[in-house]
């Protein structure tokens, strides 16, 4: 476990935030600009003072009101938003500074030079300096010197926000992938709900210095009692199968709690695990099975609670997929209107209708 407990006053407001994570996957600590989501990034790491937090990872107490870790023995990864490359060094040379500087027999297994290079594919990198490199290849360098110093956890502050949309979802699938393939715990800051719909298992929500809450992901992006519902861009995340790809119709077929989604496109690999994102105001509600309708996935589900959004003419709907209390969690955003004229109840079964769905990762 990750455990945090911070008290400290801020030049806005008091950060006070409590929370205790799984040391495994990836973490998300989410909340608007100014909710202390560095602050807390940099007590942990050590390298912001803040006397009575108390900071441990597993059974190391890293600070508490008797004892202090300093940074450099936290064991510790950070990637910021701009890489902080070292300039008059190359790609090579930058990761080998980090490789020389690791401490000794921190990991029982530790990362090789040779395995970062290739998991970041930074192979055509390595003779060029750091100012001629792209944004992403930058990021990329950045979060390779930072495995190379052997962290317990990594941190990573919004490293991807000032990357075009292709390089971010590209850097994103390379933490995904670093993540399962060194069984390395990661800390992820944003403030962008999309990031984290697709990159994290468990979020932690801050607002105003304060926990909102903390849980798997899945399940916070669909708790009507938080403010994650109500926002603009509300969606919920779900785990699939990929079963083929039907080549006629250029689609990728999906298995999703037993129920076969399509979404156009060659997208992953046959059998392969993966994850959709499906925007609430993407899914309407229907009580008869569809006719003749331009929509792929009309997939069944029972509803299982709604809630006006206030100052606002929707409805936040939850249920679960399928016609059973089995299925995964999905949020829809329904005009008030239609909800009152269909006269839609907890308990009913009805029809989604998708109409778009958004494959994440497929590792």
């Amino acid at each position: 476990m990750l455990s945090v407990s911070i008290t400290r006053v801020l030049d806005r407001f008091t950060l006070a935030a409590q929370f205790s994570v799984p040391a495994k996957g990836i973490i998300g600590l989410f909340g608007d600009s100014g909710s202390g989501k560095t602050s807390i990034l940099r007590i942990i790491s050590g390298l912001q003072r803040c006397p009575g937090a108390q900071v441990q990872l597993g059974t190391e107490v890293w600070q508490n009101a008797v004892n202090w870790v300093s940074p450099e023995r936290r064991g510790v990864g950070m990637v910021f938003q701009e890489g902080a490359l070292f300039p008059h060094l190359n790609v090579r040379q930058n990761l080998d500074f980090a490789a020389r500087r690791a401490p000794p027999n921190r990991s029982p297994r530790p990362i090789q030079v040779d395995a970062v290079i290739d998991m970041l594919e930074l192979a055509p990198l390595l003779g060029r300096k750091t100012q001629n490199l792209s944004g992403g290849e930058r990021q990329r360098v950045a979060i390779g010197r930072a495995l190379l110093s052997q962290p317990q956890l990594l941190l990573l502050d919004e490293p991807v926000s000032a990357l075009d949309h292709g390089t971010r979802d590209e850097i994103l699938a390379a933490l995904e992938r670093l993540s399962a393939a060194l069984d390395l715990p990661m800390l992820y800051v944003s403030h962008n709900l999309a990031e984290m719909a697709s990159i994290t298992d468990h979020l932690v929500l801050l607002s105003q210095g304060r926990v909102a809450g903390s849980g798997a992901t899945a399940q916070m992006l669909t708790d009507l009692s938080l403010p994650l519902a109500a926002r603009p861009d509300a969606l919920s995340v779900l785990g699939a199968r990929v079963s083929g790809y039907d080549a006629g119709n250029g689609s990728t077929r999906l298995l999703i709690d037993g129920h076969e989604w399509k979404i156009p496109g060659r997208l992953g690999k046959d059998r392969a695990d993966c994850r959709v994102r499906v925007m609430a105001s993407d899914v309407g509600l229907a009580r008869d099975v569809p006719g003749a309708t331009t929509i792929l996935n009309t997939p069944p589900a029972r509803i299982l609670t709604a809630s006006a959004m206030p100052q606002s003419e929707q409805v936040n709907v939850l249920m679960r997929l399928g016609a059973d209390d089995n299925g995964q969690y999905l949020l829809a955003r329904v005009s008030r209107e239609s909800w009152q004229n269909l006269q839609f109840q907890p308990g009913e079964t009805v029809h989604l209708l998708i109409k778009g769905v958004g494959l994440v990762d497929a590792n």
